[in-house]
């Protein structure tokens, strides 16, 4: 695992230089609740896939999304004394920041639409099925994440100023469990991210601007637009794709 994630921060580090759903099998500890406000009642059966940490609802035409913030795997930045605490690996930079529980809600629609694309905020602009947020390709004011990449812990996640722990790039704790095609989480317009491979192994091709493209995946028997983390900008994602939502 060392030896893998080594790697993937070279390789960012050189690249700075420069629609049904199928029904997934449901976590048995995941909760969804409806509420009668409108629109559908019911959450997208892919949505099963966040863990328990998520609590995801339905309000009108808006799948709701709510966690603590808090990742469920070791890191530096839990301190020393926390039971997750783990000593930090070789080369890393440990900001001056530790992990603490947040109040986070995200919107997502619960059919989304394709639209101009948009730009991402700074902060969550989406949500990995372990209730971690999913940060852009920036650090503060817009900068390259060059040197901010040497402070991410070896799952690639790291808290900001008010210990909100996110992820910039591949989280490398959910793609090691889950495999590097499994699903990451959903972005504030209400489409999946997926890892770094298809299915089938390959890399993903003809992704856009956003970083995404339209086809069939694991969830999507009939296809669906949905992102891929890649080991280059936008890590992520680039812009949304769909309208989005709101947080909060």
């Amino acid at each position: 695992m060392r030896h893998h994630i080594g790697f993937s921060v070279s390789a960012l580090v050189l690249a700075l230089a420069c629609s049904s759903p199928t029904t997934p099998a449901a976590s048995s500890s995941t909760t969804i609740t409806t509420t009668s406000t409108g629109g559908t009642s019911t959450a997208p059966a892919w949505f099963a896939r966040f863990g328990s940490s998520v609590t995801v609802s339905v309000e009108g035409t808006q799948v709701v999304l709510r966690s603590t913030g808090v990742p469920d795997h070791p890191s530096p930045y839990w301190g020393s004394g926390h039971s997750l605490y783990e000593a930090p690996h070789q080369g890393m930079q440990v900001n001056p920041n530790r992990i603490s529980t947040q109040s986070l809600v995200l919107r997502v629609p619960v059919s989304p639409t394709r639209a101009t694309a948009s730009d991402t905020p700074m902060g969550p602009m989406g949500l990995a099925i372990n209730g971690v947020a999913l940060f852009n390709q920036y650090a503060a004011g817009r900068s390259p994440l060059t040197n901010e990449i040497l402070s991410f812990d070896r799952f690639n996640g790291h808290p900001q100023q008010t210990g909100q722990y996110h992820y910039h790039l591949e989280p490398l704790w959910l793609t090691s469990r889950d495999g590097a095609a499994a699903l990451i989480g959903v972005l504030l317009d209400g489409y999946p991210v997926y890892g770094p491979r298809e299915r089938d192994g390959s890399l993903p091709s003809g992704l856009d601007s956003c970083n995404g493209h339209t086809h069939a995946t694991a969830d999507f028997a009939n296809g669906t637009y949905h992102y891929h983390v890649t080991t280059s900008v936008p890590y992520i994602s680039g812009c949304f794709a769909g309208a989005p939502g709101s947080i909060g």
